[in-house]
């Protein structure tokens, strides 16, 4: 059985998303997706939309996934020792470098994850952040 794992905010589900888990999902049996608990949420975006445990709940009912977790704050290798992926697949516009993560996961022993980006999805509103433009351009 092959463990993949993803990662995000979720805040507004939008196609970006299911594009996202969707290949993320061609790379294994098993999806977990583990979902930015609140505080970094605020930390490094926005002051959430929706909490982290309705934000979880939604991302674990799509089809792709398996299951959804809220991630811990601080160090995020704690949450893939945890997990035990096979892959982790990040999102296109997740800053992180491949080939950073792939020698800091060998650094801290866990070296035989692989590490794969997804592609854009071309939608309109692909992104959070679009969608809340749009949405206070109609106010």
């Amino acid at each position: 059985m092959v463990r993949v794992m993803a990662s995000g905010v979720f805040d507004l589900i939008h196609p970006g998303h299911i594009s996202y888990l969707e290949q993320a999902k061609k790379y294994g049996d098993e999806l977990i997706v583990v979902v930015a608990c609140d505080k970094t949420v605020r930390e490094k975006k926005h002051e959430p939309i929706t909490p982290e445990d309705m934000r979880a709940k939604i991302v674990g009912s799509l089809k792709p996934v398996d299951k959804a977790i809220v991630g811990n704050q601080g160090d995020i290798f704690e949450t893939v020792k945890r997990i035990r992926p096979d892959v982790i697949v990040l999102g296109f516009d997740q800053k992180f470098d491949e080939q950073q993560l792939s020698e800091e996961l060998a650094k801290r022993g866990l070296g035989n994850i692989k590490v794969i980006r997804a592609s854009e999805n071309a939608d309109d509103l692909n992104a959070t952040r679009r969608i809340v433009a749009k949405i206070r351009r109609m106010e």
